[in-house]
């Protein structure tokens, strides 16, 4: 695999710093009583668009040549990282497109076409990837994956820089699992900085795409794909992203869809913090008792806070 190092996060860093930004940690009184761990969340709700995603995007944009950024660019994502390509590719003035799942929130979409991208909707989840690549090949475009690439593994990775410096005697780090480049570039930045940190993913039961990759020992694309947390739900998990997580993640877990709705309502309630359920998916993990936390000092990273209101008012 191409060799992903601490080197390259850092130059990440110093290349996106401009156009994204620091994001805080807070500490949760209530968790950490519910659960008997020191909590502190890493809040990436509050990052450029909402979610961690301009970090990569900006990133993979910043390594492509003149050529490449003159034939325009063209990515696929249920949301988050729809809205961070066409966020990207606007402070260059390139053109983007973005083919979508019909399904994805509306919110993601306008906000997608907000910051200039042109979005192509598609009914099919397990065929959105093949029909990408249509519009890649009718446009002579530039493809910009959103999460098997390793300049988007370093970007997502600076997240993991922020999480050293700020706890950085941290015991685990819990990160939701999509396509698996947070997740990837989190890994290993911490565990080259700290050895000893153990880093758990976790997974919607209905796209357990990682836990399928580990089990098989190769990228699997799920026939049903079935989560309210639609910014984990890519059809398959990278081939990238599951070697990384083989060498540098310790466990994935599932979580149920019942367990992400109470993980956002408790966040909203306790935290006063709107995490859109991809980006509860760690909170969900500890509340639920499927990761033993007590006496640890635990970081959820929150990924997004891109819920549409329409969902919450469901659930509240």
């Amino acid at each position: 695999m191409p060799e992903i190092d601490l080197s390259n996060i850092e130059e990440a860093r110093r290349l996106i710093q401009p156009w994204v930004h620091r994001t805080p940690t807070f500490t949760s009184r209530y968790l950490s009583q519910q659960t008997g761990a020191e909590v502190i969340l890493k809040a990436e709700l509050f990052q450029k668009t909402g979610s961690f995603k301009p970090r990569g995007a900006m990133n993979k944009l910043k390594h492509f040549s003149d050529d490449e950024k003159a034939r325009g660019i063209v990515s696929v994502s249920a949301g988050n990282h729809a809205q961070a390509v066409a966020y990207a590719s606007a402070t260059e003035g390139i053109p983007c497109v973005v083919v979508m799942p019909s399904t994805a929130p509306r919110i993601k979409i306008e906000a997608t076409r907000g910051y200039g991208a042109t979005v192509i909707l598609h009914e099919d989840l397990r065929t959105i990837f093949d029909r990408t690549e249509e519009v890649r090949k009718e446009r002579n475009a530039t493809l910009l994956h959103p999460f098997d690439d390793p300049d988007v593994i370093a970007g997502q990775g600076t997240v993991g820089l922020e999480i050293h410096e700020d706890v950085p005697k941290a015991d685990l780090v819990l990160v939701g699992i999509g396509g698996g480049a947070l997740i990837s570039g989190i890994a290993i930045a911490l565990k080259k900085l700290n050895p000893k940190v153990r880093i758990i993913g976790v997974e919607p039961e209905g796209a357990a795409t990682m836990t399928a990759a580990l089990e098989s020992g190769k990228s699997v694309k799920l026939e049903k794909i079935q989560t309210v947390a639609e910014g984990l739900a890519a059809p398959f998990a990278g081939a990238l992203p599951l070697q990384v997580t083989q060498k540098y993640v310790d466990d994935v877990i599932l979580v149920s869809d019942a367990e992400i709705i109470a993980a956002v309502q408790v966040m909203l309630q306790r935290a006063k913090l709107l995490v859109e359920p991809a980006g509860a998916a760690g909170v969900a993990a500890m509340l639920s008792g499927r990761i033993p936390v007590s006496g640890k000092k635990v970081v959820p990273v929150l990924s997004g806070g891109n819920l549409a209101l329409d969902r919450l008012r469901e659930w509240l």
